[in-house]
């Protein structure tokens, strides 16, 4: 009798804490998403759009969970904001689970939330759930980044039961939408042809965006999109939503439209071959969900995503850039210490700050002179370089310029010393002839020994040679031949634990060296999350430097990023484009070459000279400066993008002629977000040499509300002709 009156004493309690609705608002400065719960004790999604001016209003939207369904298990809408599978929620789950007992659900409601200010600028929400038949408990993590528009959210799961359990899905987030229409746009591509943008409607049902390569886990599709609601998605206008996963492995979006026109969108790490054994009280924390929101179309919604990353997600993301010459086109694995030092001098007569030596600098046994042996032997070939590396950084120092160095320390050849040493290092199926893509395997960084050595690797570099300032982090194998010798029969946790290991990697190599400059490389744009970018200064976008391609491809993935992450390099691809052109594309984002100056002529070495001295001179513009994606050369046969400061008091304007047709007309570049009331002059620069400008405008003064409304003939008939185009106001 008395265990039966505490047990409803109990459940008296239960519903008294239900019966008091909770209303969470998680908002930024222009967003609001608003969480309330039940009668029943459930969370809910209630709105999820435009701030909203009065707080009366976000407590009235408790409604959608209250009224004649509020006896239901579910809300008329059903927004839970994470559903487990096995319940009533007909759609896709948020999350699953096997408990020790075998039952395959769990139902998770309020117990209580804080929020908390991080600063004047960053609010932090953490809500907590709980099932109330099994001891399994989640948190909901949600940072508001109230002037850059931008919420970042992730979940950690936990649990007390005797026994592990499996869990077989773990977003990070689900949002919901109302919307008479929903379009995506898409990114996706191979290598050398990163990131090309595709537009679609989506229908009733589910729609997936995933990738299975676990490592180099970019290189099909891309952990980013955009989401147009009630309107295709567009530059300048509409409200659109961009979202983001931060993890550097397999990732998983599912936008799944139901029976009655509302649209979920579940993000997280991709759950194929992933059932994960979640031992009592392990922490399991879910990547983070980055999203903002626009009424203006995806140019602003890009500004706040670039503004976030600088000021919060990106390494270094306040500082400075080094402008660089990498060896790997002029030289390829054929080099030697002569060669380097003839190098590094043209480093300097171009001016730029770093001389970066590529890959085929290392291997003894087995000479790293092709990409078939070496890898994994990071000692420095003597037949090459007799006086390693502390030699070069000496002869780059007496030039004046820094030392940076290639590495690709995930990856071995099975034609290394640490293959035949450590063949139980490396992810390689135990009983089946091995599939090798470019003639290498992935290390197993599921295993710490592994973690070790990686580390290690950069460890041993930096305490020979303390002054190098850079390294190029190269990953240029998917995860093949699955199987991982150190989880031996946990093999579904392979995609994640590995993942997980070379973010801890990433982590110490940091935390050790955090002043050194890393560039972010996967077989070109394989890698490129903002969870790897806490750790890397920039990611290089493609191993396609051919200037017309790279237009398409910087102007995809400036969708996402700023431009101070995305490399681009003056190289000898499309030689019939002039080296203008090869520059002005690359200087719209972190400048650099990858050529070899003595091939140049001389009124192009001149050139070259004073793009590095304009560069410089305008990169804090082009590197912090808003971008304004003026022309889509998806739409044309022509683009233009453009930077501005925060004081508008100046803008650098790049233009581009890609493959005009005959006599095609062409219309002048409508400048945006000016001061209509000021003056601006307007001057062409990076001109060859004994070249002038044919720029109408060349000279002149406008005012701001000119060139926003009326603009610049800047565009013309010329193939792979380029313009830039400095700005200033008076």
């Amino acid at each position: 009798m008395k265990k039966m009156f505490l047990m409803l004493m109990s459940f008296v309690a239960v519903l008294q804490l239900y019966s008091q609705q909770t209303v969470i608002r998680i908002g930024t400065n222009e967003t609001d998403l608003i969480l309330c719960t039940a009668p029943t004790g459930r969370l809910y999604q209630s709105y999820l759009g435009p701030r909203l001016v009065v707080n009366s209003d976000a407590e009235n939207l408790s409604y959608f969970v209250s009224g004649p369904a509020a006896d239901a298990p579910v809300t008329p809408r059903g927004w839970e904001v994470y559903p487990a599978s096995g319940a009533e929620d007909y759609f896709e789950p948020a999350f699953a689970i096997q408990h020790n007992d075998g039952n395959m659900t769990s139902i998770f409601r309020y117990v209580s939330h804080n929020q908390t200010k991080k600063d004047g600028n960053v609010t932090e929400t953490v809500i907590h759930l709980k099932d109330d038949v099994y001891p399994v408990e989640v948190s909901l993590y949600y940072l508001a980044y109230a002037k850059e528009n931008i919420i970042k959210t992730w979940t950690e799961i936990k649990h007390t039961e005797k026994k592990p359990v499996t869990i077989s899905r773990y977003a990070s987030n689900m949002i919901y939408f109302e919307s008479p229409a929903y379009y995506l746009t898409e990114f996706s591509g191979d290598w050398a042809s990163e990131v090309r943008m595709s537009n679609q409607q989506l229908q009733f049902g589910k729609k997936v965006l995933e990738t299975k390569l676990g490592s180099r886990a970019a290189m099909h599709c891309y952990p980013f999109f955009e989401l147009g609601l009630g309107q295709e998605v567009s530059e300048n206008q509409g409200d659109v939503v961009l979202g983001t996963i931060a993890w550097t492995g397999n990732f998983q979006f599912t936008f799944e439209i139901d029976n009655v026109g509302n649209l979920r969108v579940i993000s997280g790490m991709n759950p194929y071959a992933s059932n994960y054994e979640l031992k009592p009280n392990e922490l399991f924390t879910t990547p983070e969900f980055i999203f903002t929101m626009s009424d203006q179309g995806t140019g602003k919604a890009s500004r706040n995503l670039h503004k976030w990353a600088r000021k919060y997600q990106l390494k270094d993301g306040e500082k400075d850039r080094y402008v660089l010459l990498n060896n790997w086109e002029a030289t390829y694995f054929n080099f030697d210490e002569a060669r380097l030092e003839v190098l590094m001098n043209e480093a300097k007569e171009l001016g730029v700050d770093l001389f970066l030596l590529d890959d085929g600098w290392f291997g003894n046994k087995h000479p790293r002179v092709g990409a078939h042996a070496g890898l994994g032997d990071w000692e420095v070939m003597r037949s090459k370089l007799p006086n390693g590396i502390p030699h070069l950084v000496e002869t780059a120092k007496k030039a004046g310029i820094k030392f940076g160095i290639w590495i690709e320390p995930e990856m071995v050849n099975p034609k290394s010393e640490l293959y035949e040493k450590h063949p139980d290092w490396v992810i390689q199926l135990p009983n089946r002839k091995p599939y090798y893509y470019r003639s290498q395997l992935v290390l197993d960084l599921a295993n710490p020994k592994v973690q070790d050595f990686v580390f290690g690797v950069v460890d041993k570099i930096m305490k020979e040679n303390p002054e190098i300032a850079f390294f190029k982090w190269d990953c240029n194998s998917m995860i093949t031949n699955i199987y991982s010798p150190y989880l031996k029969e946990k093999q579904n946790q392979l995609y994640i634990d590995h993942v997980r290991g070379v973010t801890n990697v990433f982590k110490r190599v940091r935390d050790a060296y955090p002043d050194v400059e890393f560039m972010l490389c996967a077989g070109g744009g394989g890698r490129c999350d903002y969870e790897a970018l806490k750790y890397f200064s920039e990611f290089w976008c493609s191993d396609n430097t051919d200037p017309v391609e790279r237009l398409y491809i910087q102007w995809g993935f400036s969708q996402i990023f700023p431009a101070k992450a995305m490399a681009a390099h003056v190289t000898s691809w499309n030689r019939s484009a002039s080296i203008k052109f090869r520059a002005d594309v690359a200087m719209m984002c972190k400048f650099g070459f990858d050529i070899s100056f003595a091939d140049l002529n001389e009124k192009e070495q001149e050139f070259c000279k004073l793009a590095v001295k304009n560069y410089n001179r305008l990169k804090k513009v082009i590197l912090d400066g808003d971008q304004y994606r003026l022309v889509s050369p998806y739409d044309t046969n022509h683009t233009a993008v453009m930077y501005m400061n925060e004081e508008k008091s100046k803008a650098v304007l790049f233009t581009y002629d890609i493959f005009p047709r005959f006599s095609e007309k062409v219309f002048p570049v409508k400048l945006q977000n000016l001061d209509p009331n000021r003056r601006y002059k307007v001057e062409e620069i990076n001109l060859m040499p004994g070249a002038k400008s044919r720029l109408k405008a060349n000279g002149k003064t406008y005012t701001g509300d000119y060139l926003m409304k009326i603009g610049i003939e800047a565009f013309t008939g010329g193939k792979m002709n380029s313009r830039m185009i400095e700005i200033t106001a008076e």
